[in-house]
């Protein structure tokens, strides 16, 4: 799995945000990023937005209003957040989210593009909910475990996790 690397910082927080849609992560080298639901959503390391190489990214559209309805730890390296559109299937390595912190602008600039290039939109009325190809689209054939979100509460239970530092 991508992002195991042993030098990169570990969370000592989690705040999930409902109202403005926003996980706070605060690492053990002080650095604290608020990642919008939106932003995890569009860039989840799954292959279901990843695709299963270079080529089959799936541009995520319609995605302007998603929220976390569960965030549940993986091992000692990671998270799974579960959204509110039933997708659950992205694994978020320290790594992971400490990428998507340190390069939060770069990466939503470059998404905003492709969606504009794609006549595409973040407004789920606009997209109908709906992921567009980007490349070649993902093709893969099988299915990745995406529900459909049915009898998911709308605001998570846990708003506040804290975990202990490296030892």
């Amino acid at each position: 799995m991508a992002g195991l690397n042993k030098d990169t910082p570990i969370p000592t927080r989690f705040v999930l945000h409902g109202a403005s849609r926003v996980l706070e992560v605060e690492f053990d080298d002080g650095k604290v990023f608020r990642l919008p639901f939106e932003h995890m959503r569009v860039h989840s390391p799954s292959a279901e937005v990843r695709g299963h190489g270079v080529g089959q990214e799936v541009l995520q559209v319609g995605k302007k209003d998603v929220t976390i309805v569960q965030l549940v730890p993986v091992g000692n390296y990671g998270v799974q957040p579960t959204f509110s559109d039933g997708h659950s299937t992205g694994i978020y390595s320290w790594d992971i989210l400490y990428d998507l912190g340190a390069n939060q602008d770069t990466l939503w600039q470059a998404y905003l593009a492709q969606l504009e290039a794609a006549g595409a939109s973040r407004d789920p009325a606009d997209a109908g909910g709906a992921a567009a190809p980007a490349g070649q689209g993902h093709a893969c054939g099988h299915d990745h475990g995406h529900s459909h979100g049915h009898g998911v509460p709308s605001e998570p239970a846990i708003t506040e996790v804290r975990r202990g530092t490296r030892s």
